[in-house]
């Protein structure tokens, strides 16, 4: 399907995986009555962006991977929006801000480029 040898080739997979270790240590100092709320939040969207990658690879179709391309869209732009809150209500130091959201906005461009190749492919096929 894809030209990579596998889903872990993928660039875009290996740069959410280290945004997904990004998350869990800046959302660590999160204070302990969000574990439940933002901090569970923002974790889950960094998690299901290399997960979705990585199922949309998996399936048979280009239709399906684009499909799950654009699930990994959205839950990074979700991501985008909970981590300024965080910054917004001080639980994230601007710094540490920063550098999450330097590397979430690669691997949104990353994604967007990896979508219109797909739909490029769905179209010529």
């Amino acid at each position: 399907m894809a030209s990579a040898k596998g889903y872990k080739d993928l660039i875009g997979w290996q740069k959410a995986i280290v945004l997904v270790n990004q998350v869990y240590d800046a959302t660590s100092q999160f204070p302990a009555s969000e574990i439940y709320g933002l901090t569970n939040q923002i974790r889950r969207c960094a998690v299901s962006i290399p997960a979705n990658i990585a199922e949309g690879y998996g399936r048979e179709s280009t239709n399906e991977y684009a499909h799950f391309v654009s699930i990994a869209l959205g839950s990074a732009t979700e991501l985008e929006t909970l981590l300024l809150i965080a910054k917004n209500l001080k639980f994230l130091a601007d710094e540490k801000y920063s550098i999450v959201i330097g590397n979430l906005q690669e691997v949104l461009r990353i994604l967007y480029k990896l979508r219109q190749s797909l739909r490029a492919r769905k179209k010529a096929a």
